[in-house]
């Protein structure tokens, strides 16, 4: 079976730092998927908020995630401080894909990268909408 590879940018214009807690331990001992996830999560808001935006308003529109992969490069343990840096990429006329790329601060090896397929919505009228121009100016411009 063919593994999955996410190109990732050169360049992240933003990162953040969130601490891997035992609860997002699977049986493994090591980082879960699903928290692995939950981490992305925690830093597109962060990422947002750095831009004005929240999920149910980024520049008019709120934002949903039609998909999501996540490529594993290494172990991720309880108590290792994750460096993770967040890029808007392939933009279309009422999406965009979110990239981001985990690091463990103590010895910087990768530990994941992650996309999220977003298309933003009209929560009011309960669809699918343009991306707002502000959010291409403030985020995906910053790419």
């Amino acid at each position: 079976m063919a593994r999955l590879k996410l190109r990732l940018p050169e360049r992240f214009p933003f990162s953040t730092e969130i601490a891997v807690r035992v609860t997002d331990l699977n049986y493994g001992g090591h980082l879960g998927n699903d928290s692995v996830l939950s981490i992305a999560h925690e830093a597109r808001v962060r990422f947002l908020r750095r831009h004005g935006f929240t999920e149910a308003d980024a520049g008019g529109a709120g934002i949903l995630m039609t998909d999501a992969a996540v490529v594993y490069v290494s172990q991720g343990a309880p108590g290792d401080v994750l460096t993770v840096e967040v890029a808007v990429a392939d933009l279309s006329r009422c999406g965009c894909d979110i990239l981001y790329r985990l690091a463990c601060n103590r010895d910087g090896r990768e530990v994941a990268r992650v996309r999220t397929g977003i298309v933003f919505f009209d929560y009011r009228t309960r669809r699918i909408v343009r991306v707002p121009g502000v959010f291409i100016a403030r985020c995906a411009a910053a790419a």
